[in-house]
């Protein structure tokens, strides 16, 4: 295995014993997606967001989790996909990403997978070269593709900035309300 895909299947939650690791599995229309499990600290149902003005689009806006402020990102929009409204299925993928919560929108959740470094092939040049440098590779299960994601490069330092500013926006909102 190339020291690549080796520290692409490291950064995606492989496991001491160096064969396996364990990525949590989302849907985003008909593919499948898989993120580090040590990413993620819950997965919740979808419910009411509170917009904040002057930020992307992409980012929906912010909720109250437990007394804790948390910036929700649409994923679809943030992979130029169509908008979608929520069915009984879209979850909201909470992680610890930069210091922050964030939640990500996902059409549905699929299961913890355990996958073999073999399993991983490395992202194909095409999307290398069209800047796709959040996609760690891509995993096979069966006759499956699941494109494993870099949550960190999916947020990017733009993103990272939006979190910030929406988080800031909503804490002076309830301050001033106070």
């Amino acid at each position: 295995m190339s020291s690549a895909i080796e520290s692409r299947a490291i950064s995606a939650g492989r496991q001491k014993d160096g064969k396996t690791f364990q990525v949590v599995s989302f849907r985003l229309g008909a593919e499948e997606y898989g993120i580090n499990i040590m990413l993620v600290q819950e997965i919740i149902l979808i419910g009411h967001i509170t917009q904040v003005p002057e930020v992307p689009s992409y980012v929906l806006g912010v909720i109250n989790l437990r007394g804790n402020v948390i910036s929700i990102i649409d994923l679809r929009q943030r992979f130029g996909m169509p908008m979608q409204q929520a069915t009984d299925e879209t979850r909201i993928v909470v992680t610890n990403l930069h210091g922050r919560t964030v939640g990500f929108v996902v059409d549905g959740v699929s299961e913890v997978l355990r996958l073999q470094t073999d399993d991983i092939a490395p992202t194909p040049a095409t999307l290398q070269a069209q800047g796709k440098d959040y996609i760690q590779g891509l995993a096979r299960r069966g006759s499956r593709l699941l494109i494993l994601l870099d949550m960190k490069q999916v947020l990017g330092a733009d993103g990272i900035a939006a979190v910030t500013v929406a988080h800031s926006k909503e804490t002076q909102i309830t301050e001033s309300k106070s």
